[in-house]
């Protein structure tokens, strides 16, 4: 009993929009959809910034499967232009362009350092294809950071790869 009385008593609560504007909401209220009466703020700010009969103006244009998105976009700028009454949501507009400027050139510029290192890196390549393979030849181990160099030409101290074994050095 007790349920049911509290059901009843919520569904004849006004909304945030009718109870701010002491007004009784009626069952087609266009605004109580959007400001329950549980969210009061929601509806206060949008009114200090639009005003009502604007905001009821503004929902009655919109298709009616787009107002929830409408709503959101009020209630976000009007709280910018309370936090920040010259520039509003313009300014934090303004700031998320600068950044995203800002990524795409850290982006660019490390594509750069990408090619460029892919063009190093073939041309070292290049030239260790074309480098006689003899067991004098200094051999970078770059997985353990090892250089092995020997002046022997027939060196007994090479593994099954041919590189040497003995006088390898750690390369910090």
């Amino acid at each position: 009993m007790d349920s049911e009385f509290g059901a009843r008593a919520k569904a004849e609560l006004p909304c945030a929009a009718c109870r701010t504007l002491h007004r009784k909401c009626s069952p087609d209220c266009l605004l109580a959809p959007y400001f329950p009466a549980d969210e009061p703020e929601k509806f206060a700010s949008v009114h200090k910034v639009f005003g009502a009969s604007n905001v009821i103006k503004m929902l009655q244009v919109v298709e009616e499967t787009r107002r929830e998105d409408a709503v959101q976009s009020m209630v976000y700028e009007a709280n910018a232009r309370l936090r920040d009454p010259v520039y509003g949501c313009t300014n934090a507009i303004s700031y998320l362009q600068k950044c995203l400027k800002d990524l795409q050139k850290q982006l660019e510029a490390t594509r750069e350092q990408i090619l460029e290192s892919r063009k190093q890196n073939d041309q070292l390549l290049e030239v260790l294809r074309d480098e006689p393979c003899h067991y004098s030849s200094i051999y970078f181990l770059a997985e353990n950071n090892y250089v092995c160099g020997t002046n022997n030409f027939l060196s007994d101290d090479v593994d099954q790869f041919g590189f040497c074994t003995d006088r390898c050095q750690m390369i910090l």
